[in-house]
């Protein structure tokens, strides 16, 4: 069913009644917190006064139903407006608005238009609430803000004129914050062998590279990755906006930060932290999504004796390796495409590819199933000029179908590695012979 749209003579209304509501807000320094019977008092006679005005044919139809506006701007000011219950709702993964109109996605990736009436207005207010808590703001010297809000429950990404036609933005909540290996085997995305050989991959600081279209699951592989790291290792992770939600022994999480303007704020790009990072002895350096230049410093990475892990949009493994070295050539620092690629075949030692559902094809009311549907080993090239190659060790033939051995091996170096970093009498041949073509 279409949304109703705030139309005319009641939409004209509410938006009206909602600025003299937060007028009156402000003028007596009302805390919407705490003071909200003082704010429901404010409301009630601004409405009460609306309708006598309306009926004295000084301005304005009169409300059908003035308690339903009442309710309405209550929401508004007091809670999240339109976005109150899409917040709470646990089915509801993602909101998006173009202008004046709102939808949501839920869990089975379906795209679901929201009834409730709003503005364009009204939308851009709630939003910059949302902000207030990350420190930042939407306006005509920042058109373009991502932020993560509500105590890192969400991620909040918004455009607004002269960028976009009009306000845009999406909210992604984080619906599934303790991701951890075990649970995701549980639910199919990969198989114990897999999980065993990636929590191994990740305490011997090798590097790996998540892949995956937008929405696949990188994010939630990542962070029960680091729920496997050993509590003694020191663990940098670098975003532009805090995703990353697994604990920290021994680490800690950095954000970006944009240019204001205000003249003394200075820009501090993914480059920088990761450059910032490797001077800080980390047994791990981790990039929440990698999108530009501070590709280029992930070449640094294997030389200063650091394992990283990091996620890139990608339609395959072989894909994702050659998407990194182009973004690498981003940094403009005139180094060939053929060495980038030589040092990322010596330093990236897993590409882990992941691919999810389409909601449309998907059993009505079923979530979006989200799988591993590859696992593979990047070998040294074998000459200056040759590109990325991979041998899959792990392999789904398509969403669905179980995940298999390969029957191939980790490189020698690789394999070394992995096999100090399993249990005391675990090897890398054990695990793989052990499944067999099962591996489940």
């Amino acid at each position: 069913m279409a949304r109703q749209r705030v139309e005319g003579a009641t939409g004209g209304a509410y938006e009206r009644l909602r600025q003299s509501v937060l007028d009156e807000i402000k003028a007596r320094k009302l805390d919407t917190e705490t003071e909200v019977a003082a704010i429901t008092e404010v409301i009630r006679a601004e409405v009460d006064d609306y309708q006598h005005r309306a009926h004295a044919g000084m301005g304005g139809r009169a409300l059908a139903d003035p308690e339903d506006m009442v309710g309405r701007l209550q929401r508004s000011v007091v809670d999240w407006g339109v976005f109150t219950e899409l917040l709470e709702a646990k089915e509801v993964e993602e909101i998006f608005g173009a202008g004046s109109d709102v939808w949501y996605v839920d869990r089975a990736g379906r795209l679901i238009n929201v009834e409730e009436p709003t503005t364009e207005e009204e939308l851009r207010q709630l939003i910059n609430r949302l902000l207030l808590t990350s420190g930042r703001a939407v306006d005509t010297r920042n058109p373009m803000v991502q932020a993560q809000i509500l105590g890192g429950r969400a991620r909040l990404g918004v455009v607004i004129p002269p960028v976009a036609d009009h306000l845009s933005f999406a909210i992604r909540k984080y619906t599934f914050r303790h991701e951890t290996l075990d649970e995701l085997v549980a639910m199919d995305s990969l198989t114990r062998p897999a999980a065993e050989l990636l929590a191994a991959a990740t305490a011997s600081r090798t590097g790996i590279l998540v892949s995956g279209p937008p929405g696949a699951g990188k994010t939630s592989l990542v962070n029960a990755l680091l729920r496997s790291v050993p509590a003694g290792h020191r663990v940098l992770g670098c975003e532009v906006t805090r995703e990353l939600s697994a604990p920290l022994s021994h680490g800690d999480y950095y954000q970006t930060r944009e240019r204001t303007g205000d003249a003394t704020d200075t820009e501090i790009t993914l480059r920088d932290l990761v450059k910032t990072c490797l001077g800080m002895r980390p047994d791990l350096i981790v990039v929440g999504e990698v999108r530009g230049a501070e590709a280029y410093e992930l070449t640094r990475a294997g030389n200063a004796g650091c394992g990283f892990l990091c996620t890139i949009h990608s339609n395959g493994a072989r894909e994702a390796l050659q998407a990194l070295t182009h973004t690498s050539l981003q940094a403009g620092e005139n180094v060939a495409a053929a060495t980038v690629r030589s040092i990322f075949a010596q330093t990236i030692d897993l590409v882990v590819h992941l691919d999810r559902e389409d909601p449309q094809l998907s059993d009505r009311g079923a979530p979006v199933r989200r799988q591993v549907m590859e696992i593979a080993a990047v070998p040294p090239l074998q000459g200056a000029d040759d590109d990325y190659t991979i041998e899959p060790l792990f392999v789904r033939e398509e969403l669905g179908a179980p995940m298999r051995w390969t029957k191939a091996q980790p490189p020698a170096g690789l394999g070394r590695r992995l096999d100090r970093a399993l249990p005391k009498g675990r090897s890398v041949a054990q695990l793989m012979h052990g499944f067999g073509s099962r591996a489940s």
